[in-house]
């Protein structure tokens, strides 16, 4: 017996798919099923590693601890890793299958199906309930030939459908009755109904859009979600949640951090434990403005185009601005691809993650990297040398450094020595993703930064409570049974 599926597609792009799943997933965890997650298809160059070693969008990672189930590249079977404007790397199960142009993977994108439902049959076999998130827009007509992301493989999957509408955004009514008459004749009976996301105020003002909706569409709506500002404390999925996010100010004694975005920024999330401290003030930089002259601690993010991101680094005269920085005695960063850019040297011979390749670093570590080899994909723990605090995240990355270097480094992980320390000690580079959700590390380097009393702040318990607190908020403005019942129709 398989069990029941339930669709989740937006209206449009940013609408509050990842979030709502995860705490839908929870929800119905809390209810005692056993539920699973599942995307077809992510675009994301936020990834998650997995226990057997390869790689999923680290939404699914977050649905996957909402549903307190254990990660699996089957909760996200195809992932695409944008490096450039028009092409991305090719994750399938998990490992990287290749490189596409855009117009090459459309081309193509319907040969993957048959990996999409062998993971979506596997997991329909071990669970009570799966909850698909869809991609992008149901409404992206256009892209319908070969669709394995929304109306495709729900058609293929028999998988029925709730669509979310985004009132924050503003035209929801004109959103769903626009999606639904777009849709083909054949595929609206997938539809089981809609819900609306993000209301502020007072729901029953809302009545009347429900009957025009009801009048135009013939759906039911499950439920009018809230706003629910808690939300800004779970790891958002892509790059398109920076162009929104504001820093908050926290006042002239607050920590100060500046955070480029790269053009192909990866695994950002590593910042949020620092952004939820309340004495840290995070501001993500975007290209035309110079970093701040008053941070403590620039960051160099990951990024999947490396070579690209130093050249972008160098146009943007960020640059020049971290000389002004370490020169004002700033601390300075790197992570991955950002600890890569911070040495001597960085060589694509290969074309690895764009044309082959090599340009000067920035020189401030004196390593040298080359992208070369297999990539590694491993979760990791140790001791931070500089704090002498325990640390824990995972290592995603291609490129082999060496150099003198590394006779500093910053970690001790797994038996093994990991990143570069500059000899004043303010420079710092290395490999582990999620360092700052150490709570113990983050305390202790923090203090390194500035005086200041710890918060206390127990990162991963803070998600937690977040997730338990959302998952209540679903269970009071969505009607939840009427959802399962709507599953219980999957073919």
């Amino acid at each position: 017996m398989t069990a029941p599926a339930l669709m989740f597609q937006g209206t449009g792009s940013d609408v509050g798919k990842s979030v709502l799943v995860a705490g839908l997933a929870r929800a119905f965890a809390n209810r005692g099923l056993r539920v699973r997650p599942f995307k077809p298809q992510n675009m994301s160059n936020n990834a998650a590693v997995t226990p057997g070693g390869g790689e999923i969008g680290r939404a699914q990672a977050l649905q996957a601890r909402a549903a307190r189930c254990d990660l699996s590249t089957d909760l996200n079977p195809v992932l695409l890793k944008p490096q450039t404007d028009v092409g991305a790397q090719i994750v399938v199960h998990g490992q990287v299958r290749g490189n596409a142009g855009a117009r090459e993977y459309q081309r193509s994108k319907g040969d993957l199906l048959p990996d999409v439902l062998k993971s979506y049959t596997r997991l329909r076999g071990t669970a009570d309930l799966v909850l698909v998130e869809g991609a992008g827009s149901a409404s992206e007509v256009n892209l319908r030939a070969g669709d394995i992301a929304n109306m495709g493989f729900a058609e293929a999957a028999r998988c029925p459908v709730v669509l979310i509408g985004d009132i924050d955004r503003g035209g929801v009514i004109a959103s769903l009755v626009g999606t639904w008459a777009l849709l083909p004749e054949a595929e609206r009976p997938l539809i089981a109904g809609y819900l609306i996301n993000k209301f502020r105020g007072d729901t029953s003002l809302f009545d009347g859009g429900i009957r025009v909706i009801g009048d135009h569409t013939g759906l039911r709506s499950f439920g009018i979600v809230t706003f629910f500002p808690e939300a800004a404390k779970l790891p958002a999925e892509d790059a398109l949640s920076l162009e929104n996010r504001r820093a908050e100010t926290r006042g002239s004694a607050a920590i100060k951090v500046a955070v480029p975005m790269l053009s192909r920024i990866a695994n950002f999330d590593d910042l949020d434990p620092l952004s939820a401290e309340p004495d840290v003030e995070v501001t993500f930089v975007p290209r035309g403005r110079a970093l701040p002259g008053d941070a403590d601690l620039v960051v160099l993010p990951g990024s999947k185009a490396t070579l690209a991101d130093l050249k972008v680094m160098r146009e943007q005269g960020w640059d020049v601005d971290l000389t002004a920085h370490r020169r004002r005695g700033g601390w300075i960063l790197g992570l991955c691809g950002g600890y890569q850019m911070l040495g001597r040297t960085l060589a694509d011979p290969h074309g690895t993650e764009g044309p082959a390749d090599a340009a000067e670093g920035l020189g401030w570590l004196e390593v040298d990297t080359e992208l070369a080899g297999d990539k590694r994909l491993v979760a990791a723990e140790g001791r931070c040398r500089l704090t002498n605090a325990a640390v824990q995240g995972y290592e995603m990355h291609i490129g082999r450094t060496s150099g003198p270097g590394l006779e500093r480094p910053l970690l001790d992980l797994n038996g093994r020595s990991d990143g570069a320390v500059s000899e004043d000690g303010r420079v710092l580079g290395s490999y582990l993703h999620g360092l700052f959700a150490s709570d113990a590390f983050r305390h202790a380097f923090l203090a390194r930064l500035k005086d200041r009393h710890a918060s206390g702040l127990a990162y991963e318990a803070e998600v937690e409570a977040t997730l338990d607190k959302l998952a209540a908020h679903l269970e009071d403005c969505l009607d939840l049974d009427a959802l399962l019942e709507a599953a219980r129709h999957a073919g």
